[in-house]
């Protein structure tokens, strides 16, 4: 297979990637399975299976992995950054557009799109519960309410330490299921000592700056798991309470754009290193939030039939995966308060409406937020604060 096949293929899909995973992944089948047959339905439907096992980006991972399967490691370098890169470079474009200093109407169309990233975030959580739910079982359903709401309030009360909540939820699922890997059982000291990098990396990130904004981007890349979203309270948590990158109403924008753009929702941590730190830190924030996801096909993708059958990372994603979608529910408080002027709570108002009742595309919606936050302006609506 030529790497040039591999650069077309993978970019067009970069390039019209909108919708998120979901679109992702039916543009992947159709061109690998169905119109070129390189992959076999089975072997694509495992593929999925092991990515939405793996932390980080699910559908990112999966575009590199059809491309490893074609080429090897080279093949998986050149799809990967096909891949991610338009849309990487159109949203840290708009991102140097909506922070430096713009006209007012295109700080009402932020506000706009931004106004309705609450109603995106339920909507996205109310679809993940059915399948979540339904693996389940007896007992297992009570874990499930709790892992839930300590997503919830971890979003709430936590913030940027989440993610260990999410890590907690998914050893707790695993030992009462008594599927604890071997390295996590008492008295195993290899355990300990894979986990001891952890307390110097959170120790570095106290310190601010580059140090800090690399560990928000390896959270979001490396340990978030429950989809793309999951990583906006992580996010958030960072870049504006905690080190004040960006304001609440930027980060709306920054989400909003996320979800406007062709490729991964993951991308959205360039707008926040360009918040940190210009071009430079945009760059930082996207190279480490993307590479474990090239780290883990490399090391892992000849082991994906192993993984998908393995009972440790099963029970590990049923604690990790309720308490992500809990995540999620909680995120719509933080940003909902984000919010500053009542023509924003309107439009957030008719967002939820079109998402959540008429069941309308989350494109077609923060677009309509976008031209009603226009529009408002134009007529003499307050900008937000």
């Amino acid at each position: 297979m030529a790497l040039g096949r591999i650069l077309r293929g993978w970019g067009r899909i970069g390039c019209l990637g909108f919708g998120g995973p979901p679109a992702h992944i039916a543009m992947l089948r159709e061109m690998c399975v169905v119109r070129e047959r390189w992959i076999d339905e089975r072997e694509f439907e495992h593929a999925i299976s092991v990515t939405n096992l793996l932390p980080g980006p699910a559908s990112t991972q999966l575009a590199i992995y059809c491309a490893w399967r074609l080429r090897g490691l080279a093949g998986a370098m050149v799809g990967g950054l096909a891949f991610i890169l338009p849309g990487l470079i159109l949203i840290i474009a708009l991102a140097a557009l909506f922070l430096g200093s713009p006209p007012d109407w295109v700080i009402g169309l932020g506000a706009g799109a931004g106004a309705v990233v609450p109603a995106v975030a339920v909507q996205a959580a109310l679809g993940l519960i059915p399948a979540s739910w339904k693996r389940a079982e007896g007992r297992a359903k009570w874990r499930w309410f709790g892992y839930v709401t300590a997503g919830i309030v971890s979003t709430v009360l936590l913030g940027a330490w989440l993610v260990l909540v999410l890590l907690a939820c998914g050893f707790i699922e695993m030992a009462s299921q008594k599927k604890l890997p071997g390295w996590l059982k008492p008295g195993d000291r290899n355990g300990a000592s894979a986990l001891s990098p952890w307390p110097l990396l959170l120790a570095a990130a106290g310190t601010g700056g580059l140090a800090a904004l690399c560990w928000t981007a390896f959270k979001v890349g490396a340990l978030s798991y429950g989809g793309g979203f999951v990583i906006i309270p992580m996010m958030e948590a960072d870049a504006v309470d905690r080190y004040h990158w960006l304001t609440a109403g930027e980060f709306l924008n920054a989400v909003a754009l996320g979800q406007a753009t062709p490729g991964p929702v993951v991308q959205t941590v360039a707008v926040v290193g360009y918040g940190a730190d210009g071009l430079t830190g945009a760059i930082i924030a996207a190279v480490v939030a993307f590479a474990p996801s090239f780290w883990f096909i490399a090391l892992g993708a000849d082991r994906f039939e192993k993984l998908r059958t393995n009972p440790s990372p099963l029970a590990f994603l049923e604690g990790a995966g309720p308490a992500a979608i809990g995540a999620i529910l909680g995120a719509a408080i933080p940003l909902t308060m984000a919010l500053s002027e009542t023509w924003q709570f309107f439009v957030l108002a008719a967002g939820a409406i079109a998402l959540l009742l008429w069941h309308r595309s989350v494109i077609l919606v923060i677009v309509g937020g976008a031209v009603a936050g226009t529009a408002a302006v134009l007529l003499g609506a307050t900008l937000p604060a």
